[in-house]
């Protein structure tokens, strides 16, 4: 039985995870979601690995799920918990002490969706119906709603403290309809930084919502 610990994005709300748990607890393991401080200007990339290495705690066969911003908090946990195996979902993958602020430019994120939506025809300027919740069921969008909060900046300029990454199994999940972090951006950014191939399954930047079958086969096939 392995424990999987899911970090979310911008925000910080576990309720990114809810489709997901149900799926990975049936499946015979344990899971569970990590609430982090997005709206506290106080609390930077620090105090969010402190949570997510004490939610990990003395659990055993732990797996370690990073979403797009949740990204920067990986390697820093990894050198402070014991995971076995990182994944990475949409997510920001941090060089050695980048700040999460930096890596926008230091990747050519925003460039990167513009060249997409034009090749696309959707809107370049963001919005979150656009490029977040365009293939996400209206019933889930609804529900959401009560969960949302703002992101402070404070973990955007803490710079993310590792020299390498560990050395355990790491994948790569990419959605291949992401508008946020376009397919092809991610496959270079993470080819650059890893040295791996992700993997594309269809679905948007949410796929924990929009396609939660296909994230929990994804994360159970090991």
């Amino acid at each position: 039985m392995s424990t999987f610990v899911l970090v979310p994005g911008a925000g910080g709300a576990v309720w990114y995870w809810s489709r997901v748990i149900p799926l990975l607890q049936v499946a015979g393991h344990q899971a569970l979601a990590v609430d982090l401080p997005g709206d506290d200007e106080n609390a930077g990339l620090t105090e969010y690995v402190r949570l997510v290495a004490a939610a990990i705690g003395d659990h055993d066969e732990v797996i370690l799920v990073a979403q797009s911003l949740g990204g920067f908090v990986s390697p820093m946990v990894c050198n402070q918990a014991p995971v076995c195996e990182l994944v990475f979902v949409n997510a920001m993958i941090p060089a050695p002490g980048e700040t999460a602020g930096a890596w926008w430019d230091n990747t050519g994120s925003n460039q990167a969706r513009e060249v997409a939506a034009r090749a696309a025809g959707y809107g370049a300027d963001f919005d979150a119906d656009t490029y977040f919740l365009h293939d996400v069921p209206v019933e889930l969008v609804a529900e959401g709603e009560s969960h949302q909060r703002e992101q402070a900046n404070a973990v955007f300029e803490s710079a993310c403290d590792f020299a390498e990454w560990p050395a355990i199994p790491i994948r790569v999940l990419v959605g291949a309809g992401d508008r946020f972090f376009p397919a092809d951006f991610q496959r270079r950014v993470t080819l650059d930084r890893l040295g791996l191939e992700p993997d594309l399954i269809p679905g948007g930047h949410l796929l924990a919502l929009s396609q939660p079958d296909a994230v929990a086969d994804y994360l159970l096939r090991r």
